[in-house]
């Protein structure tokens, strides 16, 4: 059977994704509670030692902004809104399983914030939620999109935004923090799509993991409940990437495919029985609209012509 993208827009977004949105007031984070006092600015290997989704909903896209000077602690993100898509009251997730913590600090620093502290000894930490599903000083096991609080500007905030921090193991904030295999180093702002909580079983890979470095989800269809096809870009090389997971049969062979079609152009298709995933197909296709979808056993999606900018 063929399906329908949930994910489908009434317009075509830009491949760039309208990059130049008017940004959020700048808010400076006031001095960190004693719990979540500075590290020394030493490096921690530990760091990148867990990998992250994004911290909301699947399918959602929101600006990661990695204020350059005057972020209070450097590095941090802050999620902001995206293409009209207004942050406030979005439901936060755990990026990585671990053990959160919940706390308060009232109308200062990161009011309602959550650490999580992941297997591995590092963490992450959301601040300025409006609302949170435990009681300050509750702790609770998450597993990777596990909802745990919304979207607010609690404490030292000026403007709705999820204030976000992966540090290592003994504290130091990663200046380069990455989500959805995109880095997003000091100075950088990007916008990420999501693929926490979308279902589709224990894959253990991700369509950034295996499109490569440098490409973002920038749409996504469901096959049913047996698995899921990607479209991904990369805007520094003006490459387009689809691959297909499977959510069903995971580690045994069945058939599996992926495809990309530049208008004009001819259909790269990868087809098999395979354990996990289809692809990568990639292809260049600067200006030009791309047709593009899988299928996992009988079930498969096809796109129209779009991303044509």
């Amino acid at each position: 059977m063929s399906v329908t993208s949930p994910f489908r827009r009434t317009t075509t977004p830009s491949r760039t994704r309208r990059w130049a949105l008017a940004a959020l007031a700048a808010f400076t984070l006031v001095a960190a509670p004693a719990a979540a006092a500075a590290a020394p600015a030493t490096s921690d290997a530990g760091v990148l030692a867990t990998s992250h989704k994004s911290p909301f909903s699947c399918g959602k896209t929101f600006y990661a902004n990695n204020w350059s000077g005057g972020h209070n602690p450097n590095g941090s993100i802050d999620w902001q809104s995206y293409d009209g898509d207004a942050i406030n009251g979005e439901t936060v997730r755990a990026t990585a399983a671990g053990t959160a913590t919940f706390d308060d600090e009232g109308s200062t620093s990161y009011g309602k914030w959550v650490q999580i502290v992941h297997s591995d000894g590092t963490r992450t930490r959301y601040a300025h939620l409006a609302t949170m599903v435990r009681a300050p000083g509750q702790t609770m096991s998450v597993s990777q999109g596990t909802a745990i609080g919304t979207v607010g500007s609690t404490g030292g905030s000026e403007a709705p935004h999820l204030h976000y921090e992966q540090r290592g193991s003994t504290g130091v904030v990663d200046t380069s923090p990455t989500v959805e295999g995109v880095t997003v180093s000091v100075g950088q702002k990007k916008a990420v799509t999501s693929t926490n909580a979308c279902g589709g079983g224990s894959n253990p890979y991700t369509p950034t993991e295996v499109c490569g470095s440098g490409f973002s989800v920038i749409d996504q269809a469901a096959l049913g409940t047996v698995g899921r096809t990607y479209l991904l870009y990369n805007s520094g090389t003006g490459a387009n990437c689809v691959v297909t997971l499977k959510s069903t049969n995971l580690g045994t062979p069945s058939a599996v495919s992926a495809f990309l079609e530049p208008e004009g152009s001819s259909r790269t298709t990868d087809s098999g029985s395979y354990s996990y995933y289809a692809g990568p197909v990639k292809r260049s296709a600067p200006g030009t609209c791309v047709k593009w979808g899988g299928s996992v056993g009988g079930t498969s999606y096809t796109s129209p012509f779009e991303h044509c900018d």
